[in-house]
């Protein structure tokens, strides 16, 4: 995909990765892959190789979990993980601190360094999709990949 066709979120993004090591290529779907599901579908894989990027306030700080697709978060149960009390995060805050729509979040190219886990379910797939900053948008990687480019740490989250 020639970059100068990605939206302008997805090219920071895709710089983002190629800054970290990885070959930066984002692929633009014909249509929107909002949800885990609809991306799954889109790219002929298995739900739980779809990886969320999920903004939430542990305590009052926004933090970023990586979860695969076929699994929702235990806020309880995670929060315990993390030691605090694990919230959804609203949505202008998804906005502001990551700078791309709900939807379309990815893993990297946020204005803010988000404190990062990653759902260890994701390792279970040789490939894991990613959303590349806009819902339109989606890249290739590897939880091995994955939670070196983020910086992101394993965790269960069920």
């Amino acid at each position: 995909m020639r970059r100068s066709s990605l939206p302008p979120v997805a090219t920071r993004v895709a710089d983002t990765l190629i800054a970290r090591g990885h070959h930066g290529v984002i692929v633009n779907q014909p249509a929107a892959t909002h949800t885990a599901a609809d991306a799954a579908l889109a790219l002929g894989v298995e739900l739980g190789a779809i990886t969320k990027s999920l903004v939430f306030l542990l305590d009052d700080d926004p933090v970023l979990l990586l979860v695969s697709g076929a699994h929702q978060v235990d806020l309880h149960n995670t929060g315990k993980r993390l030691e605090g009390t694990l919230t959804r995060a609203p949505a202008a805050m998804v906005r502001e601190v990551t700078g791309q729509p709900i939807g379309g979040v990815a893993p990297v190219g946020h204005p803010t360094n988000l404190p990062t886990w990653v759902d260890n379910a994701l390792a279970e797939h040789r490939e894991v999709w990613a959303a590349g900053g806009h819902p339109n948008t989606v890249f290739r990687t590897s939880f091995r990949e994955l939670v070196r480019i983020t910086a992101g740490l394993p965790i269960d989250v069920d």
